[in-house]
């Protein structure tokens, strides 16, 4: 079809009614954010020549992504989470904001609620398959000073690429846990060598990305949250190095930055140190948080979270 309609007077008045900009009342920002999407959406129909038929599938897409619960994990897929981050990033550098750990996309598998240990604590409540691991760091300011009772919320998949919660054969919390760091911003947990994981196959997020030509697939990861008086919240995940999609990720969170060293302990004397009678992997992680910049958090993300 050649017609072009758009920028006629009757189309922009219409999209303009359509968004409730010519009546009183409701919410000017949401009545501002859903006239742009619908004028770049009504262009987008135009000048890509949109068919009926086409329009009509994308709604039905929509429809299968809310039945399958899997809006989270598109909007991370088609690269959402990450150009916000890109967005953040830009907006520290524009402040003079500097030194932190990177962060990195949330993702749409956390769960409130995680037991709180002191100190350090262990993860895996379930039997499970995948290699012991350890891991420690401090968590610091950015002038380099420990802070102690600072929050470290860490969350993983199993050793079958599985988060609990969503997967019914776990217990609750599993490989879920909240740590308050000791006197000298120390923090460590003993869990398992996660593995990466794909969209569910099945799935409407993998069927898209399958008409795109690209994989679902994530590299192995451990996700946090670090929180401290006086100092801004990161969001962040650390990826397990060697894993065949560590720079690969369709999910576009791997930094080089997140990619810690680890260390396998074959030796008895690690071994026993820690109460193990077989090899086990290790990640030495500092966490740098940086300071407020007012009375407000402005890395605190308001979004619906499941809560076990």
């Amino acid at each position: 079809m050649s017609v072009n309609v758009f920028d006629t007077a009757e189309v922009q008045d219409f999209i303009k009614t359509a968004a409730g900009l010519t009546v009183a009342g409701g919410n000017p920002r949401v009545k501002q954010i859903v006239h742009r999407v619908m004028s770049d959406l009504f262009k987008t129909i135009e000048e890509l020549d949109v068919t009926p038929d086409e329009f009509w599938s994308a709604v039905n897409y929509l429809n299968v992504v809310g039945q399958r619960g899997e809006a989270g994990l598109l909007a991370a897929g088609l690269g959402f989470e990450k150009y916000l981050d890109i967005r953040m990033d830009a907006q520290d550098a524009a402040e003079g904001i500097e030194g932190g750990t990177p962060r990195t996309i949330e993702g749409p598998l956390y769960v409130a609620g995680a037991p709180l240990s002191e100190g350090s604590a262990r993860l895996d409540t379930d039997p499970d398959e995948g290699q012991v691991l350890i891991m420690h760091g401090t968590v610091r300011g950015r002038d380099g000073s420990p802070l102690a009772g600072a929050i470290v919320e860490v969350w993983h998949a199993n050793s079958k690429g599985m988060y609990s919660y969503f997967d019914s054969t776990q217990s609750a919390y599993n490989l879920r846990r909240s740590i308050r760091t000791d006197a000298n911003g120390r923090y460590e947990f003993r869990s398992l060598v996660p593995t990466g994981y794909g969209c569910p196959p099945d799935g409407p997020t993998q069927g898209l990305m399958d008409l795109l030509g690209r994989h679902g697939r994530r590299p192995a990861h451990i996700h946090f949250f670090v929180t401290g008086d006086g100092y801004r919240k990161l969001t962040t995940q650390i990826n397990i190095d060697g894993d065949e999609y560590l720079h690969d990720d369709f999910a576009f969170a791997t930094r080089d930055d997140l990619i810690p060293t680890v260390v396998q302990r074959d030796d008895a004397a690690s071994q026993q140190a820690r109460g193990l009678d077989a090899p086990f992997a290790e990640i030495a992680f500092d966490f740098t948080l940086t300071p407020l910049a007012g009375e407000a958090d402005t890395q605190v993300v308001e979004r619906v979270r499941a809560a076990a």
